[in-house]
């Protein structure tokens, strides 16, 4: 009898073992996610907005936004969208799949499927630096520029925002800035 005591006795530790190491398994778990939702830098449906001295109103809205871990000062952005009301102008609308957004001097660097909207003026791209501060816009790789009349493509355009001065060049000097007028 005492054989079958000491098998019970065992076969009981055994389940209170197994039992205990199962239920530290799952507040390991718990204690897992709750790092993880408090050390989340995403935020959902980012909205910015700035004006400079010149009146020029800049506004920023993108579907995600993921702040820089090594520059709080920076934000990655996903499906943007921004409106460039510059004073005495027609707005300047911008599209595109990312972004990155500078919230102390409100530069930007727009990303794949790049859409500029401006009078009635289309240009893509796939990258666009936007600074207010240089008071520029320079938009590279695989640009489109198209208005009523013409279809441009190049490698970079390069606009002073208050200026309205456009450049339209190459890279390669051999190469040239192509011009298709439409019918």
């Amino acid at each position: 009898m005492t054989k079958k005591i000491v098998v019970l006795i065992l076969l009981f530790s055994i389940l209170v073992l197994y039992f205990y190491k199962n239920q530290n398994k799952e507040k390991i778990s718990e204690t897992d996610i709750k790092e993880k939702t408090y050390t989340s830098n995403i935020i959902e449906n980012v909205k910015y907005s700035s004006r400079d001295i010149n009146g020029n109103e800049y506004l920023i809205n993108a579907t995600e936004g993921e702040i820089d871990i090594n520059n709080q000062n920076i934000i990655f952005l996903k499906n943007v969208a921004a409106t460039i009301r510059l004073h005495n102008s027609k707005d300047i609308i911008i599209s595109s799949n990312f972004g990155k957004y500078n919230i102390n001097n409100f530069d930007t660097i727009f990303s794949r499927n790049v859409i500029i909207n401006y009078l009635q003026n289309e240009i893509k791209g796939e990258y666009l630096d936007f600074s207010i501060q240089r008071n520029s816009m320079i938009i590279s790789r695989n640009v489109t520029f198209k208005d009523s009349v013409n279809i441009l493509k190049t490698d970079v355009i390069e606009i002073n925002i208050n200026t309205k001065d456009t450049k339209f060049f190459m890279y390669d000097k051999n190469n040239k800035v192509s011009l298709i007028k439409k019918n």
